[in-house]
């Protein structure tokens, strides 16, 4: 392993930090053991990186509390590195280096909900399709933890940036973001086919940043028959890593919609989204022809 400048004994926090994350592997192996790559071979595989370089990575991040080792065989001992609390926490960093990303190296600059056809941002989401969805959990708006794939034959997932019970609790300038607006739309679009949605086979889901108070609100007051799903932990955005832009200091989805399978397997993505009736009936349509 190269010489390493310790930084620990430096009087700032982002020294320290980058004392135990400050080469581009470390951040690497969180990200793909955030998306549920945890067995040695399978991060090699991913990351391409040679099996000494991996070696003292993850040695570091075991060492550093970040990961934890979990032994699942035993002749000879192997072992799944899996994410730490201390390991989670840096998942808002993660999704914060993949928005700036997504903003200024591949995009423009702008500060935007959605993203052009065309744009990197959306081939990278697209390709999405045919992945599995980790096992995670996710509080709903009453408190309890669900996982976000039902056992249906399909589950839409659709992402919204934030939607609320009541007009001044939205972020200043919300409705000049491109994208931004149309989440009450969207959820009472869904509302209001989702006897058709639930004839075909498909749990419906909404899935936003916003705490469970937040959406339990909103949900009460639209009349929403169906769960909405914190992501405030961003445990869902970094395992697929989906995009996200930031409005009022806080991380918050990009709009786009997923079908899913039983068996967790992503069957059609929807992004981006720009009209949003269309894409509820774009859904209804996933789902029907993955059952006819």
């Amino acid at each position: 392993m190269p010489q390493r400048t310790s930084l620990a004994d430096a009087d700032c926090s982002i020294a320290q930090a980058l004392d135990v994350v400050g080469d581009w592997w470390t951040l690497l192996i969180v990200r793909d053991t955030a998306r549920g790559v945890h067995r040695f071979d399978a991060l090699q595989q991913e990351l391409g990186v040679s099996r000494k370089v991996l070696t003292e990575r993850l040695r570091l991040l075991v060492d550093a509390g970040v990961l934890t080792r979990e032994p699942y065989q035993d002749r000879p001992v192997r072992y799944d590195y899996r994410l730490t609390p201390r390991g989670r926490a840096l998942l808002p960093v993660l999704i914060a280096l993949q928005d700036w990303g997504d903003t200024w190296v591949l995009g423009e600059g702008e500060t935007m909900a959605t993203t052009a056809e065309a744009s990197q941002e959306a081939a990278r989401v697209r390709a999405l399709k045919g992945t599995r969805l980790p096992e995670l959990l996710l509080p709903g708006s009453d408190g309890r933890l669900r996982d976000p794939v039902a056992d249906t034959p399909y589950t839409v997932l659709y992402c919204f940036p934030s939607a609320y019970a009541t007009r001044d609790a939205y972020p200043p300038g919300w409705a000049s973001i491109p994208g931004a607006s149309g989440c009450t739309l969207e959820s009472c679009t869904y509302r209001d086919q989702l006897a058709e949605f639930t004839a075909a086979g498909a749990t419906v889901h909404g899935v936003s940043v916003q705490r469970p108070d937040e959406q339990r609100a909103f949900a009460e007051k639209e009349g929403l028959r169906f769960p909405l799903l914190s992501d405030a932990d961003l445990a869902l955005t970094a395992a697929l890593r989906l995009p996200t832009f930031r409005a009022a200091g806080v991380s918050r989805l990009k709009r786009l919609t997923l079908v899913v399978d039983r068996e967790r397997t992503i069957r059609e993505v929807l992004y981006p989204i720009t009209d949003i009736e269309a894409s509820v009936r774009e859904a209804l349509k996933a789902v029907r022809r993955g059952t006819d």
